[in-house]
């Protein structure tokens, strides 16, 4: 018997974390918490699990590991590049994640996913298991990704829905928008805030980072073998034209600082400071979660959002179940609206309408 139970991800843009269970070996695949009002994964009840596999360090995909001991402590397992960037021991201290190894009796295999920094799709249990793409995103430049292998069931990153915008178009857009500046891009520091700090030194602009992307940089520059060809030279010259970008540094320039949403890191204070002055753009690139300013900037015209794609567009997702050849199929982290636009476009694939696949 193989089942796999959608704990968090199914039916909205909500935390990671997947129970596969296959003749005995129980996985969690993930185990994250928000983006929205800090949502957990539904653990209630689950019992014991033999190994927690971690596809990349983002929050909605490691930010319920402080509940690791609601499923009875297993050993996690993540990428190093994941590692070398945790702030939380556990993670830190996690066992590796490697391109083929033996977890908990089941084969599970590994390749980059493009998304972030150590970011990697997983199969396990072969082809008549299951291939899980954590956050997948191709095309960035930066971060490569690799196609999935043959698998039985799909649990596939449709954040996006059907979307058919590509990243050329939306670097164009934002670059654009952005001008000589100035101008404030909230970022994930451990994924687009690099991208877009890259894109913007390489159209000549006068660019800051903060010290949590530079942080991002350094440690990316150690892991070459984790970045697109030529990336690591790139990454050297960011470090050394990027002006360091503090909460009292002047409003110049393009100015990327951490916190997506202006919650959190450097971009809470720089977002007060650049809205207070009612002549500095701010400019989100992602994900407006509830609970913090952006969502609410952006409705009251204070800010404005312009995509850069770090999900699958509908091309991509086209590739991923063609390659995959998976016959069940879960979009993960899509509303009910999104999943019926996906349905609608791709109306041969084997789409599920349940967080539980048994086969």
């Amino acid at each position: 018997m193989k089942r796999l139970t959608a704990l968090g991800g199914f039916d909205a843009k909500g935390p990671a974390c997947f129970l596969l269970e296959i003749n005995g070996s129980r996985l969690l695949l993930d185990m994250g918490k928000g983006p929205d009002a800090g949502r957990r994964p539904d653990l209630d009840g689950i019992g014991s699990v033999d190994a927690v596999l971690i596809s990349h360090g983002h929050g909605d995909h490691i930010g319920s590991l402080d509940w690791l001991d609601r499923v009875g402590n297993p050993p996690v397992h993540a990428t190093a590049p994941v590692r070398a960037l945790a702030d939380l021991p556990v993670l830190r201290d996690a066992d590796d994640l490697p391109q083929s190894a033996r977890i908990a009796g089941l084969d599970v295999e590994t390749g980059p996913s493009g998304h972030a920094p150590g970011a990697v799709w997983m199969r396990i249990g072969g082809a008549q298991g299951v291939f899980y793409s954590g956050d997948y995103a191709d095309g960035t430049g930066l971060f490569p990704a690799s196609d999935p292998p043959m698998a039985e069931v799909a649990v596939l990153d449709c954040s996006y829905g059907a979307e058919t915008d590509s990243i050329p178009a939306q670097r164009a857009r934002l670059l654009a928008a952005i001008g000589d500046g100035p101008c404030l891009l909230p970022v994930q520091p451990a994924g687009r805030g690099v991208e877009i700090a890259l894109a913007c030194l390489q159209a000549g602009k006068d660019i800051a980072i903060c010290d949590d992307i530079r942080r991002v940089v350094e440690v990316m520059c150690r892991f070459p073998e984790w970045l697109a060809p030529g990336s690591d030279e790139a990454l050297r010259h960011l470090l050394h034209a990027a002006r360091p970008l503090t909460s009292d540094s002047p409003l110049s320039g393009v100015m990327i600082a951490a916190g997506a949403n202006c919650g959190s890191g450097m971009s809470a204070e720089l977002g007060l400071r650049a809205i207070g002055t009612g002549n500095v753009p701010v400019i989100f690139t992602g994900h407006l979660s509830k609970g913090a300013p952006a969502g609410t900037w952006v409705e009251d015209g204070l800010a404005q959002k312009l995509m850069w794609n770090v999900h699958p567009d509908l091309i991509t997702i086209r590739r991923l179940l063609s390659c995959s050849g998976a016959k069940r199929v879960l979009a993960a982290f899509a509303p009910k609206a999104a999943r019926e636009a996906l349905s609608a476009a791709i109306p041969e694939a084997g789409w599920v309408n349940t967080g539980v696949i048994e086969w």
